[in-house]
């Protein structure tokens, strides 16, 4: 996230805290509607950590989606992308056992 749009964030729930009034905080912020100024105080707190980030919607911030794809290299690794492995919590030095079955192949951690 650029910045300035960082700085916009921590200057705006620094003057919400201050309690600066609702009239007074569109007018700085150039708001037209209470609308997006509720909007931005929810996109400020979810960039800064206060309130966990929404998945999902039109717009705005979202949870990217994690590729479950996984590569074999030209020396046969298979290659997991580092937000998967993150996901299930696979970690460097891990041991797994491998099964061909109808399905596919499933990795079984030893």
């Amino acid at each position: 996230m650029p910045k300035r749009i960082i700085d916009f964030f921590k200057n705006l729930l620094r003057d919400l805290k201050k309690g600066v009034p609702k009239d007074q905080l569109m007018k700085k912020y150039g708001f037209k509607t209470s609308t997006q100024l509720k909007t931005a105080i929810a996109n400020a707190a979810m960039a800064q950590g206060i309130i966990p980030e929404l998945a999902g919607g039109r717009g705005g911030l979202q949870a990217k989606e994690v590729s479950r794809k996984v590569k074999v290299n030209s020396r046969g690794s298979l290659i997991i992308p580092k937000q998967l492995a993150e996901k299930y919590g696979l970690k460097v030095g891990d041991t797994f056992e491998v099964s061909k079955s109808a399905a596919g192949l499933s990795l079984k951690k030893v």
